[in-house]
């Protein structure tokens, strides 16, 4: 079948409803980015909704913006785990690049703590699944790189899932003549050119240096620390000024935004949050555990909670579908 494009403004063209890439026939645009376009479509093969994601046509000639694309489908066909989004195919299309994933009804956390900003247990069982999401990947020697409230969300049926592993690569794979991240902000060093979202990126991702595992556990605790004070820990007036604070000052403690916070969880989110690699969580496998351990000790009623009830209560309303999170947006 013949491509068929509609205008969407900002970005271009998409799909019209009707199209078809492969088996999968297209029923509407999900969201676009200047990376991205992701829509909803049918596989009439297992009778299920999808969601794909496109290159959009101003990128397709774009040999780093393709590589990146196409990393990201191969991380994510390499993991299987319950809090990292689901590949189900990749494919091309009259020189379309697409990759097939699963629909999730929910929405980010970025959109939950802009609505309503969880309490710190509730903060924390989403922290654990997150890390338990990391380990996974981690394991398999892959570092995420770009963890942030817009690539984490939350479904419906009160569970995680990791998105957009774009920048992904394996911790091994690092030649500092290279630094080019390739995400939302590009940041000069001395070696390279980083890219990043800048207040979550850790201080040895900022300077160009090798960034390991534990890179993401400093952009973990700016998450967690985000989810529970509905601020991020190091964000600024302007980008210098936010690099400055990541590479220089200490994260407000969290007794100080709420003074019942038990002082084991500021402990943990300070330890993310250290300048130096080896003064932090060694592995998110052992950072899940203190979390696990904060919930099971901590005297608290919703603390005693099932893991999920907090943000799977507040799913009852109509689900907002995967949107902007999947495509590449900053």
């Amino acid at each position: 079948m013949r491509i068929q494009l509609a205008s969407t403004g900002v970005y271009g063209m998409a799909l019209a409803a009707g199209t078809k890439l492969g088996a999968y026939e297209v029923a509407g645009a999900l969201g676009a980015g200047g990376m991205g376009e992701v829509y909803r479509a049918r596989d009439p093969r297992l009778g299920r909704d999808v969601a794909i994601k496109v290159l959009p046509d101003h990128l397709t000639g774009d040999p780093s913006a393709l590589a990146r694309f196409e990393r990201e489908a191969k991380v994510l066909a390499a993991l299987s785990h319950p809090n990292i989004l689901t590949i189900f195919d990749v494919g091309s299309e009259n020189g379309i690049s697409f990759v097939v994933m699963e629909l999730l009804p929910g929405e980010t956390l970025f959109s939950r703590i802009a609505q309503r900003r969880p309490d710190w247990p509730e903060a924390v069982r989403m922290g654990i699944e997150i890390a338990d999401g990391l380990s996974a990947a981690h394991t398999r020697r892959i570092i995420h790189r770009d963890l942030k409230p817009e690539n984490i969300f939350l479904t419906r049926d009160g569970h995680i899932k990791i998105l957009d592993f774009g920048l992904a690569r394996c911790s091994d794979d690092f030649n500092p003549a290279e630094a080019q991240f390739g995400s939302t902000v590009g940041l000069a060093t001395a070696t390279g050119v980083v890219m990043g979202t800048a207040p979550y990126m850790s201080p040895e991702q900022l300077k160009g240096m090798h960034a390991d595992e534990r890179s993401d556990i400093f952009s973990f605790g700016c998450v967690l620390q985000e989810t529970i004070t509905a601020k991020s820990p190091f964000v600024r007036a302007t980008r210098a000024e936010t690099v400055a604070a990541i590479l220089t000052e200490a994260a407000p403690s969290l007794k100080q935004f709420d003074p019942t916070i038990p002082v084991e969880l500021d402990q943990v989110v300070k330890r993310c949050l250290n300048k130096e690699p080896d003064q932090r969580f060694q592995s998110a496998r052992d950072l899940a555990f203190h979390l696990r351990q904060i919930l099971n000790t901590v005297s608290s009623p919703s603390a005693k909670g099932k893991s999920g009830d907090g943000w799977r209560a507040s799913m009852e309303e109509p689900p907002r579908l995967l949107l902007q999170s999947l495509s590449y947006c900053s």
